[in-house]
């Protein structure tokens, strides 16, 4: 069964990296990993976007 991740950082001064490396241990691949830079007050969000349709796919 294939893993998904789903990460969002909101403010110029918060970067992907540290939550890239929680996800570490959960050798989830690079390109299951979706990345959006919104506020949370936005739910405008590609990336999340295309996460839930992925998983809808099945």
């Amino acid at each position: 069964m294939e893993q998904y991740a789903y990460i969002r950082v909101s403010t110029k001064e918060q970067h992907i990296d540290r939550q890239i490396m929680a996800l570490k241990p959960y050798s989830i691949s690079p390109k299951n990993i979706y990345c959006d830079y919104q506020s949370g007050k936005d739910f405008e969000r590609p990336e999340y976007r295309k996460l839930i349709r992925k998983l809808k796919e099945g």
